[in-house]
């Protein structure tokens, strides 16, 4: 029998292991987190162990005490820190002990798989859970290598999981590098020259609040579901040159970005209507309260 209130969940001092941490532990669940390092600020509690995931071991040893009943692997490194050319190695075999670890421990723990938009082509504007994948660099190489092995345990060994596909999302907890805070201390320090080389590139992106987002991943968790695909995401696309003039009209009416915009057709929406029928999820909250709450910190 696995702990049923009882979580745990790798990354755990990232943005969205923080935000779920915080939703779960309101609901009543013990958390459990995974992380690499000791320093940040830390949920109230949550419990935290230092363990690489490339310890095959040390994880399996620390999922048989725990045994829990889902965990929820937000611990995957970003190609954007770190070093590049390892990426998929480390990742693949990071993943893959949890996996292998549940199956050898216990195979009714859900393991819970926080995968990428990007795994889609970029060939369409809207995506739903039947598009296909597409490798077109290491990170899409180990999200999609990792989705055909957990298709593959699914058969030989029972194992249950749910493989999320996340479109952009962002909170208060987001990291200064990700592009939402960088436009957000770019339009702050009034750096009309960088904002406008952003401008000029017309990013489109599907973007959520993360609290909706992990809020969904708590239902999942809640109603024990396990699904081979799932996208999450707010079904509605948003010009990132459209929160730029938001926040120049809140900060700096005066300033304005005059520079003419590339035509951009290589963006996709990501249907969220499977999520919304089987979860009962309802957005409440948008990117531009993100924004306003990354402004604030």
């Amino acid at each position: 029998m696995t702990n049923n209130k009882t979580i745990i969940i790798t990354g755990a001092l990232g943005q969205d292991g923080k935000i779920l941490s915080k939703i779960l532990i309101n609901k009543g669940y013990k958390i459990f987190g995974i992380v690499n390092t000791n320093k940040g600020v830390k949920i109230k509690s949550a419990r935290y162990q230092k363990i690489k995931l490339y310890d095959y071991k040390k994880i399996k040893k620390f999922i048989k005490k725990i045994n829990p009943s889902h965990i929820v692997h937000f611990g995957s490194k970003n190609p954007s820190f770190g070093d590049k050319d390892n990426f998929f190695k480390e990742n693949y075999i990071s993943t893959k002990n949890i996996i292998d670890s549940i199956i050898e421990v216990n195979n009714k723990i859900i393991f819970i798989f926080p995968n990428s938009s990007f795994i889609f082509r970029r060939k369409k504007t809207n995506v739903s859970e039947k598009d296909k994948y597409e490798v077109t660099n290491s990170y899409t190489k180990f999200r999609i290598k990792i989705s055909d092995y957990m298709e593959v345990l699914k058969i030989k060994k029972n194992l249950k999981f749910c493989n999320l596909i996340l479109f952009n999302h962002d909170s208060a907890y987001r990291k200064s590098s990700f592009l939402i805070p960088r436009l957000v201390s770019l339009v702050k320090k009034q750096d009309i020259a960088s904002l406008k080389k952003i401008y000029k590139k017309n990013i489109i992106e599907d973007f959520s609040h993360a609290h909706d987002i992990c809020f969904a991943i708590y239902l999942l968790i809640k109603k024990k579901i396990c699904i081979d695909r799932l996208i999450l995401s707010s079904g509605k696309k948003t010009k990132v040159n459209k929160i730029i003039n938001y926040l120049l009209t809140k900060y700096f009416p005066f300033k304005k970005i005059k520079v003419l915009a590339k035509k951009n057709n290589k963006y996709i929406i990501g249907k969220n209507n499977l999520a919304k029928k089987i979860l009962n999820w309802k957005i409440k909250k948008n990117i531009f309260l993100a924004v306003d709450e990354i402004a604030k910190n």
